[in-house]
């Protein structure tokens, strides 16, 4: 399955990516959320998106919306990856159309559990 990392946070989508080959993805990255929506138009076979909140440019929660609103992409499992920890913004991203909420810091085995209930690994 193919993975798209979008996060401002050149360390973060390093390390995120890396948990992701290391779990058998190929990975793609974007530094915001217009660049994620460029590298998923480009990149036909993402089946995973793992997206930070707190961008410039298009944050994450904008993003998520207009994943959402294109029909093309009802497969494709979206994780918000955030240091938004308060339920009323967990509850916004959920509403938006997250599948999962990550919140940083975060431990490779909390990312790979979270992919695990997704039921993304292993595809």
């Amino acid at each position: 399955m193919h993975a798209l990392v979008i996060d401002d946070s050149r360390t973060v989508r390093a390390i995120i990516g890396k948990t992701l080959r290391d779990e058998g993805f190929a990975v793609s990255e974007a530094g915001d959320g217009r660049a994620g929506l460029a590298a998923l138009a480009r990149t036909p076979d993402v089946g995973l998106i793992l997206v930070d909140w707190n961008m410039p440019v298009m944050d994450g929660l904008e993003f998520i919306t207009a994943v959402r609103a294109d029909r093309s992409y009802d497969g494709v499992r979206v994780v918000m990856v955030t240091t938004e920890t308060e339920q009323a913004q967990v509850a916004r991203a959920m509403a938006a159309g997250a599948d999962e909420y990550v919140m940083k810091p975060f431990t490779r085995d909390i990312l790979v559990a979270k992919l695990s209930l997704l039921g993304v690994l292993g595809e």
